[in-house]
């Protein structure tokens, strides 16, 4: 059997349909947002999630006292969160560009989940992301910023022979036909511009195992954010004290840990070993 060319045009919503199938939780996750939500929705204020997709985070913040808003640029995305939530109070989905949007009110907590803060490739990018979350923060409100700790070793061998190679990812069921998908993907390292090039081919089978549909992402750029980096970029924005921890249950930051989570204005700092340098 042959087997079916690949097809790009029909990758955003073929992303948005199976994204929940295929990216799990790590380990704290919601519970560690849902945590600021409870201190936010004490005092009073609303939270907003950037990228925040098809709602995988957001929706697990509802029913804690607080008015929450999920903003994405993928109308793919938000029609998933939106059919996820028909009925639900106390949300909002807005279509919008984390890098420039106004949305006349400010929030207890702001966050950008899940590396989405490294969709963003260029210091301009960046910087007008940031400023676009402060004039939305009330004084003394949260930000969280949740990144990956970049495995310079990994990224060095993206610059040789593991550049490109496809290898084995995530399989799941496609929720539209109950299919099994096996997922490949291939990275590649641009060094200039610290940039990591990711490509994602979804091959869906039928029973036999003979593949029916393949989809294919495209190269899709992300960008490496380093630590002095971020903290650079946080304070050129006017933040200060960001704390950054290694995982979701607070603990220190260091050389071998592979998250960095950046909160600005922690409500429930914990007195462990500084991460500052």
């Amino acid at each position: 059997m042959k087997v079916p060319k690949s097809r790009t045009d029909e990758y955003g919503e073929y992303y948005a349909l199976t994204y929940d199938q295929s990216v799990a939780y790590w380990r704290g996750e919601l519970e560690f947002y849902q945590s600021l939500v409870d201190w936010v929705s004490a005092q009073g204020h609303a939270v907003l999630e950037l990228a925040c997709g098809t709602g995988r985070i957001t929706l697990g913040l509802i029913g804690r006292g607080a008015h929450v808003v999920g903003l994405d640029i993928s109308r793919a995305m938000l029609e998933v969160a939106r059919t996820k939530s028909q009925g639900v109070d106390d949300i909002e989905w807005v279509e919008g560009d984390m890098r420039d949007f106004q949305l006349g009110r400010q929030f207890g907590l702001i966050m950008i989940p899940a590396h989405s803060f490294q969709n963003l490739l260029t210091p301009a990018d960046q910087v007008a992301c940031l400023e676009c979350i402060k004039r939305h923060l009330v004084p003394n409100g949260v930000l969280v910023i949740h990144l990956d700790h970049q495995d310079v070793d990994w990224l060095g061998e993206l610059m040789g022979e593991k550049g490109g190679v496809f290898e084995p990812a995530e399989d799941f069921e496609y929720p539209e036909t109950e299919r099994r998908v096996q997922a490949s993907r291939a990275w590649w390292y641009r060094r200039s511009d610290q940039t990591a090039i990711v490509q994602t081919i979804w091959e869906e089978m039928d029973d036999s195992g003979a593949v029916v549909d393949r989809i294919d992402s495209g190269q899709i750029e992300i960008h490496c954010v380093f630590f002095f980096e971020m903290q650079h970029l946080l304070a050129r924005v006017g933040f200060a004290e960001p704390k950054v921890y290694a995982d979701f249950f607070r603990n220190p930051f260091q050389d071998d840990s592979d998250q960095m989570i950046w909160i600005v204005g922690d409500p429930m700092a914990v007195d462990k070993r500084s991460s500052d340098r």
